[in-house]
């Protein structure tokens, strides 16, 4: 369940648990607000998706996410230095990032804040939870929050 590279993205999910990034399209897609979905497995190829390199060489850049769902802990390149290079460029620092992560550390939310991220979020380990608190996410960022030139 993911957008074509081509087309119009609205949430770039950066996750490398299938469990919960499945949970989290199915939460979404249940809620109506999957339907331009991206997953992307871990940083490196969240920084090649947002930035048009690597395997995603030739993609436009114009078409930015409205939100993206970063989680911390990450193969390649972790969570904290995708934020730090998106919110350090220009073409992407308006984008809204929700770090999603089972981290509860206290020093994590700090730099996560620190770096300019819009959002801090602690997966909730119980199902059920889980699904509202992706639920009410999506519904903030995709319906209620307004970005410029959007």
């Amino acid at each position: 369940m993911t957008a074509h590279t081509t087309g119009m993205v609205e949430v770039l999910l950066v996750e490398d648990t299938p469990e919960d990034a499945e949970l989290t399209m199915r939460t979404l897609k249940k809620h109506s607000l999957a339907n331009n979905l991206m997953w992307v497995k871990d940083g490196a190829e969240a920084i090649d998706f947002l930035f048009g390199t690597g395997t995603h060489a030739g993609r436009s850049t114009s078409n930015i996410p409205r939100v993206i769902l970063l989680d911390l802990h990450l193969p390649k390149l972790d969570g904290l230095e995708v934020l730090r290079r998106l919110k350090a460029d220009p073409a992407t620092r308006q984008i809204p990032v929700v770090v999603l992560t089972s981290s509860t550390e206290e020093s994590d939310m700090r730099e996560c804040y620190a770096l300019g991220v819009n959002s801090f979020v602690s997966k909730p380990v119980e199902f059920d939870a889980f699904m509202k608190v992706v639920g009410k996410l999506g519904f903030y960022w995709l319906l209620v929050n307004k970005l410029p030139g959007l």
